[in-house]
């Protein structure tokens, strides 16, 4: 059994909404656990991301980055980057935002980045864009044309029953089935006692 654990942050329920979806195609992939965890609650649930051999980042673009919230949690993850702990785990994301651009890309990077960090292997959307013809389709998987990771768009007059759109949900569960199935044949992360990381603290700033 391969542990597959998604964090992230909605302010409104936008993003909560694909965050469901990336979880649906994880789990969708015989001989995988999925964690569905919000970031409010990532203090009580350290040790399911340790344990996990693949992790998801998810949250929404805010002022051309991740939110606050979220990012209160990649700082809190100092310690665990300090020692490597989440070194060669799978890593990767996604992200929503209100306009079409909305520079999520600056986000999903920032994400990459994160998990670079930490030693991680991330793990793109391995998708060609969709909706680039005349004759294509807004419902096309990856409409939005992202291949660091699954981007979305919420209309700011839509809830989240109504946005993202059908084409961005399905196009998340095809990263967390795309995950899902790559942790399958993941060896997993190196033993710690490998890796020649000598204990350490954060240089504070």
């Amino acid at each position: 059994m391969k542990n597959v654990a998604i964090i992230y942050h909605s302010g409104y329920g936008h993003t909560r909404v694909q965050a469901e979806a990336v979880r649906d195609g994880a789990r969708s992939v015989p001989g995988v656990h999925v964690d569905l965890i919000a970031v409010e609650e990532h203090a009580d649930n350290w040790e399911v991301l340790d344990a996990a051999d693949a992790i998801i980042f998810g949250t929404p673009t805010y002022m051309a980055g991740a939110s606050a919230a979220f990012k209160a949690f990649l700082d809190a993850s100092s310690d665990r980057w300090a020692q490597q702990q989440w070194q060669d785990k799978l890593a990767a994301g996604f992200t929503n935002s209100a306009g079409a651009n909305g520079d999520k890309l600056a986000t999903l990077q920032q994400l990459a980045l994160f998990a670079m960090q930490h030693g991680m292997v991330w793990v793109g959307l391995g998708l060609l864009p969709g909706n680039t013809t005349s004759s294509g389709s807004a419902e096309e998987l990856n409409r939005l044309a992202g291949f660091l990771g699954a981007m979305a768009q919420s209309l700011t007059d839509l809830g989240p029953e109504a946005a993202p759109t059908t084409s961005d949900r399905r196009t998340a569960e095809h990263l967390g089935r795309r995950v899902a199935r790559i942790a399958l044949g993941w060896q997993g992360p190196t033993a710690h006692s490998d890796t020649g990381v000598e204990a350490t603290q954060a240089v504070p700033a």
